[in-house]
């Protein structure tokens, strides 16, 4: 099994709704995004997924939260929490890739902080 890994940063703005305590007033994060690929075959050139397809796919779902105010996206309810953060940059990376290419995306962590982190992976497979 092959695992790779590439990395994407962001910065944004958020409050937390329902949290109560300092997180529900409007405050900003340096986000670190690192997405994980996994599969068992390689490419004719040895390659799982070029890197750069996998960075620019990344890099343009990232670009797209990059300096704003996460609440006022629709696609997050208002309630823009890392674990929903990490759901959506998974699905929308997946969604700028084929779909050959989109079935090898394993995982992605999006910190908010360098000691807190959330993950979104992708399901497990259901026994047959």
């Amino acid at each position: 099994m092959y695992t790779i890994r590439v990395e994407a940063a962001f910065s944004a703005a958020h409050f937390l709704q329902y949290y109560r305590g300092k997180c529900e007033h409007l405050h900003g994060h340096n986000y670190r995004v690192r997405l994980w690929a996994r599969g068992e075959e390689l490419d004719e050139g040895g390659m799982l997924i070029d890197f750069a397809r996998l960075k620019d796919a990344l890099r343009a779902v990232c670009g797209a939260l990059d300096h704003s105010n996460l609440n006022d996206m629709p696609l997050f309810s208002g309630c823009p929490s890392a674990e929903r953060i990490a759901r959506y940059i998974f699905e929308e990376t997946a969604r700028r890739l084929s779909p050959a290419e989109g079935t090898i995306l394993e995982a992605v962590d999006v910190y908010e902080t360098p000691d807190n982190m959330a993950r979104y992976a992708k399901s497990p497979k259901p026994p047959p």
